[in-house]
């Protein structure tokens, strides 16, 4: 091992910075390719990262953002717990209230990466699986009423040796999904990536020496803290406030506090920054749920350091040097801070609007900065059954309107805030699945009007072609809708209908859904939300109307009524 001054220089520095990134980036080009299931590899469900010795987090991938704070969690509960960490060792959970990810299909895996008997850090990776057991195929049900039928629960197990795979944590897992074969290929595909993950990184400190190593990491995690630092400094002093509702519940279901309120469970937010500090304080939000959508604390980490970067400054460097700034509080027993063993599998959906609150409080300090909101959830859809190479599992995340901005419309079909998996290729879906996409559109009027118009959601229209199949969803925004900023008018809400146009026709209630049995032939219509827009849509140009007419992004009605498109007096002028 070289054995180089302890202070290095910039150069030197932002090699390694460099080096560390596109390290935990291969991470997750290996995970991705040697996986099985279509979630990983084609939708890139997934994340990979690497920590030094003390748990910090120095390098993650450019994937899923909600996984951000998640594996911090996992390096945690190693750190805290009983078990012997020696060479080779590899360690897996999905306890989301112990460390492991943030819901039960998320599994994390964690290898610690040993130099000359020397612990320097550790190689982390995160998935979602397909599949994990629990109540309904594909674990993610937004319906649940606990987190023990959500799937099975993973303790921090050691996954492998020196000397090999542990094969009881391995055979665990097969047995409780319905997808063994393809877990056991994701499993192994998540070990690959690990393995990358602490070669390399052991190749970094050959290459510089460890103590220059650490001297280059410390330096970055301290430039990402100043960085923020700068940013908050720019924000006046002050506390700012926002709050929103989830949908209300379908089914009247009822939580902690007695019956779930018929408006919805509010998310509260009082953002307090002062000087290079921000705190935020989450009093006020409304108790955890009856259902799915409670967010553990890695969650409720995860979105509000995205939401604060997004913000702040985009070009803070992905490691966690800016964490110790960040001041969260959170009520015990809130649905973003919930009492084991409530049910999270949905988390996301109230992971979007956690985004969304924390943006809109900003919004009064940052006007020019912050979006309207966008489609703010996740359209989780799951089609699960019988086929020729036997039971299938279908998991997708549909795309929905992005938030019209201070001087441009809202991006159309995007994943905003949180997620960032990419949609599934309608050319994979029907080759790995007895399913036929139909129409593949974007919702016209669906993004609110504006001076600059909010993105337009998703229309997916799939049909079943086996002998039948079952309907998982959770999605919220269905009720709620994406609001928009400084006039601008809201974004439309998403819904699932079956059979759209033809006898039979019903729209499903509410976003929270779980086995809805579908026969052959029949066509299960997803609509993803639009998103709000941005300024009054009387301000918009004419022009920007007649080309949106044309394009087929608003109907003939919007222009006229909602833009004054063809009155004496068309937007815009006088």
């Amino acid at each position: 091992m070289r054995n180089q001054t302890h202070t290095p220089d910039p150069i030197t520095v932002q090699v390694i910075g460099a080096s560390l990134v596109t390290i935990a980036e291969e991470m997750g080009a290996v995970l991705r390719r040697a996986s099985y299931s279509t979630n990983i590899k084609e939708r890139s469900d997934c994340s990979t990262a690497l920590f030094d010795a003390q748990g910090k987090l120095v390098a993650q991938a450019e994937n899923m953002p909600i996984h951000m704070g998640s594996m911090t969690g996992l390096i945690d509960a190693l750190l805290a717990s009983e078990l012997t960490v020696r060479p080779g060792d590899v360690f897996l959970t999905n306890d989301p209230y112990r460390g492991g990810g943030t819901h039960l299909p998320d599994l994390t895996m964690v290898k610690p990466v040993f130099v000359d008997g020397e612990l320097v850090g550790y190689s982390a990776n995160i998935a979602h699986h397909s599949d994990i057991g629990g109540r309904v195929p594909g674990s993610n049900a937004g319906d649940s009423d606990s987190l023990f039928q959500e799937g099975l629960r993973i303790p921090l197990v050691r996954f492998a040796t020196a000397d090999g795979i542990e094969q009881a944590p391995l055979a665990f897992v097969e047995l409780n999904s319905r997808l063994p074969h393809e877990r056991r290929g994701d499993m192994l595909a998540q070990l690959a990536s690990v393995e990358v993950g602490e070669r390399q990184l052991c190749e970094v400190h050959r290459r510089h020496g460890t103590p220059t190593v650490r001297a280059a990491t410390a330096h970055l995690l301290d430039h990402s803290a100043k960085r923020l630092a700068a940013a908050l400094r720019e924000v006046p002093d002050g506390t700012y406030h926002f709050s929103d509702l989830m949908d209300p519940p379908e089914t009247g279901a009822e939580d902690e506090g007695g019956a779930a309120g018929a408006e919805g469970t509010r998310i509260a937010v009082a953002v307090t920054v002062s000087g290079d500090r921000v705190a935020l304080d989450f009093a006020g939000t409304g108790p955890q749920a009856a259902v799915g959508i409670n967010v553990v604390r890695p969650a409720l980490e995860a979105t509000v350091y995205y939401a604060l970067k997004a913000v702040l400054d985009p070009g803070i460097p992905p490691n966690g040097g800016f964490f110790d700034a960040v001041g969260i509080t959170a009520p015990m027993g809130s649905i973003v801070n919930p009492r084991e063993p409530a049910p999270v599998t949905a988390r996301t959906d109230t992971c979007q609007r956690v985004a969304d609150v924390v943006l809109g409080a900003l919004a009064a300090a940052l006007p020019d900065r912050v979006p309207a909101a966008g489609h703010s959830t996740v359209t989780y859809v799951t089609f699960s059954g019988e086929h020729e190479d036997g039971f299938f599992v279908y998991p997708e995340v549909v795309a929905g309107g992005g938030g019209a901005r201070t001087t441009k419309d809202g991006l159309d079909a995007v994943q905003v805030h949180i997620t960032n998996s990419s949609n599934l290729p309608i050319e994979a879906l029907e080759q790995e699945y007895p399913l036929l996409v139909d129409t593949y559109e974007l919702i016209p009027d669906s993004g609110g009007a504006g001076t600059h118009r909010g993105g337009l959601g998703v229309r997916r229209d799939v049909r079943v072609l086996g002998d039948g199949a079952e309907f998982s969803a959770h999605a919220d925004r269905q009720t709620t809708r994406p609001w928009g900023l400084s006039g601008g008018h809201d974004g439309s809400p998403g819904r699932f209908v079956v059979n759209p146009g033809r006898d039979g026709e019903r729209q499903l209630p509410g976003g929270r859904i779980s086995g809805v049995r579908l026969r052959q032939d029949d066509v299960l219509r997803v609509e993803s939300p639009g998103s709000g827009g941005f300024g009054a849509p009387a301000d918009r140009d004419p022009e920007l109307v007649r080309e949106d007419l044309r394009n087929g992004r608003i109907t003939e009605r919007a222009a006229h009524d909602l833009y004054g498109l063809g009155r004496a007096s068309e937007p815009g002028r006088q």
